[in-house]
């Protein structure tokens, strides 16, 4: 095998393929809202201090509309394209915004908001392999995207923050159905939109689900996901625990930090093995990275524990993301990926409602720890082949 075969492709490589950096530019932006709209939404609704416990409902009604909606629109920009799909929904999502303002309206707005949600990541990653003159391309734009994904979430909350202070609650969540909006036909103008044509697809309402493989990638990423929603609740305990206030915040946003770091290392090189090896790999580095904070006394040991764990994240979400592209059946790409985010959001749900009690931290690295589980355990047949394998070969599912 040459040197050349086990080069890794830059980042600079993957962002001068034509249209390449216009479509992750413009879908970034279309998903800002992921960042600001559970944010603004609690702001919004929150107008006296009892107000707390029905503005986080109200946020969490969004995201669990978001996971509901996100599959269907996956299989509709599959059988009719990106275009039509993600410009009507992105309108009806603007709409749904401005019913939040309405107090009477709230919930009507929040499930409308959430459940039309453009499915822009999915959408982008369906993109990628088109786009890509090979998988090594392939497997460093995932990275990138995963990475610059997270910079969502740290921009997202303090962008709806920020207007909230400078204008008002309603500006800011009106603020987001318009960046949604401009980036969705941003990203819709687009040749990649436009040249996109119909792959044929089975007659099956199982869609991506008849793949036994793709079902358990998607249980792994139930259970993988607890974490990134426990972590917010586990920080506002662990603050008041240390009484340093800060924390409540900055934890969550160190963990972002973090994985931008891992993604961006994980990208930036060619490593050994097939995908689905690397994936279980960082399972467990996903629960062990969790193990210190578990233990800490103070502030910054809390900190660099959180920053530790971030590391893994993104190259963790990076593998999954191409494994489910290779593993989707024919015709079935934006959906299948729009299913792993909606795993995905399951998983933070659960782990933001769990992860209140004073044991809450545990499911930090339980969370990992299933998800590992979940791939080595079970029927054969069903599992993503793990072997670790020659470098440069592509990988084998």
């Amino acid at each position: 095998m040459t040197a050349l075969a086990t080069r890794p492709v830059t980042y600079r490589a993957v962002l001068r393929v034509p249209c390449a950096s216009r479509l992750l530019c413009s879908t970034l932006v279309g998903r800002l809202p992921s960042g600001m709209a559970p944010l603004a939404i609690v702001l919004v609704a929150a107008h006296r201090p009892g107000d707390a416990g029905t503005a986080a409902a109200l946020a969490a009604v969004y995201l669990l509309a978001n996971a509901a909606g996100g599959p269907l629109l996956g299989r509709l920009v599959d059988r009719l394209g990106p275009t039509r799909v993600l410009t009507a929904s992105a309108l009806t999502a603007c709409a749904g915004f401005t019913l939040i303002l309405v107090p009477d309206l709230r919930v009507l707005g929040a499930v409308v908001a959430g459940l039309v949600r453009p499915p822009l990541d999915a959408t982008t990653r369906s993109l990628w392999p088109s786009l890509m003159p090979g998988p090594d391309h392939e497997r460093a734009a995932y990275a990138l995207d995963a990475s610059a994904q997270e910079a969502i979430y740290i921009v997202g909350p303090l962008a709806a923050a920020g207007l909230t202070l400078a204008v008002s609650a309603q500006a800011a969540v009106l603020a987001t159905a318009a960046v949604g909006l401009a980036g969705t036909l941003w990203a819709v103008a687009l040749p990649p939109s436009r040249a996109w044509s119909r792959v044929p697809r089975r007659a099956d309402w199982l869609g991506p689900l008849r793949s036994g493989r793709l079902r358990r990638l998607y249980a792994a990423m139930v259970c993988a996901g607890v974490p990134m929603g426990a972590v917010v609740p586990v920080a506002v305990r662990l603050s008041a625990h240390l009484q340093a206030p800060a924390l409540a915040g900055v934890l969550p946003a160190v963990l972002s930090v973090g994985a931008v770091i891992g993604g961006l290392v994980y990208g930036a090189r060619a490593w050994p093995g097939r995908v689905s090896g690397h994936l279980l790999v960082l399972c467990a580095v996903w629960a062990a990275g969790w193990l210190p904070l578990l233990a800490v006394t103070s502030a910054g040991p809390a900190v660099a524990a959180c920053l530790a764990a971030g590391t893994a994240m993104a190259p963790l979400l990076s593998a999954a993301y191409v494994l489910t592209a290779r593993l989707a059946p024919a015709g079935t790409a934006t959906e299948a990926g729009a299913l792993l985010v909606a795993a995905l959001d399951v998983g933070c749900a659960v782990g933001t409602a769990a992860a209140g009690g004073p044991q809450g931290a545990l499911l930090l690295p339980l969370g990992g720890a299933a998800a590992f589980l979940v791939l080595v355990v079970g029927p054969s047949a069903d599992r993503p082949r793990l072997s670790l394998s020659c470098p440069g070969a592509r990988e084998a599912l």
